[in-house]
C-alpha cells in the first residue's frame, strides 16, 4: 500500500516506504495531494518528484537506484565539442536562461520520443512549474527560434533535471552542456537525472543507491541560492578543462 495525501499539511511518507523492485511500480511513494510550491519544495528537497499521466492522480516517486550526473564527469565527446565550437562561433546562435520557460515546458510535453506514447508533462504540471520560481530553463536559440532546451528545478546548490527536447540536431545537448558550464561556474556539482537512459549514461550519468542520493542532496539543497540566473558567454570556458573523474566511493561519501 502507498500513502494517499489527503491534504496539504500531510507530509510525504519516509522514502523507505516506496514500493520496491518486486512491485509493478518500483519507486512509487505516494499519491494525491497537489502541485503547490510548498508541496513541490518539500518533495524535491527529499529527492521526490511527481510523475503521472492524464486521468491519473498525482503520483510521487523516489526511484532506487537514482541516476545522477556528477558535473565534473560530464562526457564531452569530440564531435559534441566541435558542435559547440561551431555554435558559439555562428552569428544568431545563443543560449538563454528562462526566456521561454513556458515554451520549453510545452515542447518537452509535445515532442515525440522513441518508445513513448503520450506525455507525463500534463497541463496541471506545466501550470505548476510555470508558477514555481525554482524551475528554470536552458534554451538553445538559432536565428531567433527556439531550437532545443531543457528545464529543471534548482534548490540551493542542487539541480534536478526534468526533461529536454530538440528541434535541431544536438540542440538539447548544447543546452545540457550550457547547464553544466553554468553549474560549474556557480558551485553546483551534481545534477539529478531521475532514471537511467542510455543517452544520459553516454553523457557521464550513472546510477547510485537512493540512500546515497539522499545523503548527497541534503547539504546541497541547504546551500545558498544561485544569485544570478543569467547565462554569460564566459561560462563556456568551463568546458575547456578535461573532466576529472570522481571515484564512486567519493560520490557516495
Amino acid at each position: 500500500m502507498i500513502a494517499w495525501l489527503a491534504h496539504e499539511q500531510q507530509p510525504l511518507p519516509p522514502l523507505s516506504q516506496a514500493l520496491g523492485a518486486e512491485s509493478q511500480a518500483p519507486g512509487l511513494l505516494a499519491a494525491g495531494g497537489s502541485l503547490t510550491p510548498r508541496r513541490l519544495a518539500e518533495a524535491y528537497a527529499q529527492g521526490v518528484f511527481p510523475w503521472y499521466g492524464e486521468g491519473q492522480p498525482i503520483l510521487w516517486w523516489s526511484p532506487d537506484p537514482r541516476m545522477v550526473l556528477p558535473v565534473a564527469e560530464f562526457a564531452l565527446s569530440r564531435s559534441l565539442r566541435k558542435t559547440i565550437r561551431r555554435f558559439i562561433a555562428t552569428p544568431g546562435c545563443e543560449v538563454r536562461i528562462d526566456s521561454a520557460l513556458a515554451d520549453v515546458l510545452r515542447a518537452c510535453a509535445t515532442t515525440p520520443r522513441d518508445g513513448q506514447s503520450g506525455t507525463w508533462i500534463v497541463a496541471e504540471m506545466i501550470a505548476a512549474y510555470r508558477a514555481w520560481p525554482a524551475v528554470h530553463s536552458f534554451e538553445t536559440w538559432i536565428d531567433g527560434r527556439l531550437a532545443g532546451g531543457l528545464y529543471g528545478v534548482c534548490l540551493g546548490r542542487m539541480f534536478y533535471g526534468e526533461s529536454m527536447f530538440a528541434r535541431r540536431t544536438d540542440a538539447s545537448k548544447i543546452a545540457l552542456a550550457a547547464l553544466v558550464c553554468f553549474c560549474r561556474a556557480n558551485g553546483i556539482d551534481l545534477i539529478d537525472c531521475q532514471q537511467r537512459t542510455e543517452h544520459l549514461a553516454s553523457l557521464g550519468a550513472r546510477e547510485i543507491a537512493r540512500t546515497d542520493f539522499q545523503r548527497l542532496i541534503t547539504p546541497r539543497v541547504r546551500g545558498p541560492a544561485v544569485p544570478d540566473w543569467v547565462y554569460h558567454a564566459s561560462h563556456w570556458q568551463h568546458l575547456r578543462a578535461a573532466p576529472q573523474r570522481m571515484p564512486t566511493e567519493d560520490l557516495a561519501a
